[in-house]
């Protein structure tokens, strides 16, 4: 038996070498740091985890508060009561906020520094322009590109998708207006989307005889299901913010208001909603749900008990026990 275990784990070590690999390697999209209690450093494998950010710890910023209005992208670090909620707003009305080169690479930027932020709680994707979230690739840039561009550009775009899904803190896609192709795609990326009843979103791809490219086969199904997924994307059928409530691919929809941002209000009540809860707990929850939700279960329960050990030694734990014996409001501070 150690014989046949030493030359080849089998099914159990596999199980348990992958495990192993989906706990250290999720924990560690939180930065090093942190170790481990002995006993799950040990069963683990690993042990650098994420550790709060040293005090005095200046956070990086690609971008101010303060934008120019011809930026594509503008990139807003809400204070006050909103302090710690960054709102991301597509600002590309000519060309109906589509995913230019531009604007893929201002995402990129504006995403990469928030990662490191730690003073960022929650992210709002939102759109500046009235009627559009975004409509997708910039079909016009496309079709000046040769054939070695295309798969390089997309690329590109699904890679900042990614990391929008990757993000640390919880983010809300407020969709109100048109989001289709790449534009459903960004909003899947995001833990929450929220969308007025008049919005319009749908992966329209296989009418350009192309399929979706920026992670939208793989996120629509577990959105709402495999098989509703592949009769949305092989008829190409986009629906109203209703109808995606329906579907279960939104959470929230809204009659739109005067204004045109019923969806962006109502993820920003949401946003604020999630400012009060502990920052280690929000980041090393959304952590645990992620890599939980790609495993079987006992794999699941094994990453959430390793997430949970990351909790124990922070201070914000013991503030939350102490605010709750004295009867006030916690003072988190992310440590």
């Amino acid at each position: 038996m150690a014989a046949a275990v030493a030359a080849g784990p089998g099914a159990l070590g596999a199980l348990q070498a992958g495990r192993s690999r989906w706990v250290a390697a999720g924990c560690a999209q939180l930065g090093p740091g942190l170790r481990l209690p002995g006993s799950w450093a040990r069963r683990l494998g690993g042990s650098a985890l994420w550790s709060p950010a040293p005090r005095g710890a200046a956070p990086r910023r690609g971008y101010n508060s303060e934008v120019k209005t011809e930026d594509e992208l503008r990139v807003r670090h809400l204070e006050e009561e909103s302090r710690g909620i960054v709102v991301l707003g597509i600002n590309r009305a000519y060309g109906k906020n589509a995913l230019s080169k531009n604007l893929v690479k201002m995402l990129s930027k504006a995403v990469d520094s928030l990662k490191s932020d730690k003073k960022v709680r929650t992210v709002i994707i939102r759109s500046e322009v009235p009627g559009i979230f975004c409509a997708g690739a910039d079909l016009k840039e496309r079709v000046k590109m040769s054939s070695s561009e295309v798969g390089p550009f997309v690329s590109k775009i699904r890679t900042v998708i990614n990391d929008i899904a990757n993000l640390p803190v919880p983010t809300i896609a407020a969709i109100d207006g048109l989001a289709l192709g790449g534009g459903l795609e960004l909003a899947l990326a995001c833990d929450i989307r929220v969308a007025a009843s008049s919005a319009k979103m749908g992966l329209v791809e296989t009418k350009l005889a192309i399929i979706p490219g920026g992670g939208g086969t793989q996120r629509l199904p577990r959105a709402i299901g495999t098989s509703l997924a592949k009769e949305l994307i092989f008829s190409a059928r986009v629906l109203d913010g209703q109808e995606a409530k329906e579907v279960g691919l939104i959470s929230h929809v809204l009659e739109q208001n005067q204004e045109g941002d019923a969806a962006y209000r109502k993820a920003l009540d949401l946003a604020r909603e999630f400012l009060p809860q502990g920052p280690v707990a929000m980041r090393v929850a959304k952590l645990a749900i992620n890599q939980g939700m790609e495993v079987d279960l006992v794999t699941g329960l094994a990453i959430e008990e390793a997430c949970y050990a990351q909790i124990i030694p922070t201070k914000d734990r013991v503030e939350g026990l102490l605010a709750f014996k004295e009867k006030r409001p916690p003072r988190y501070k992310g440590e």
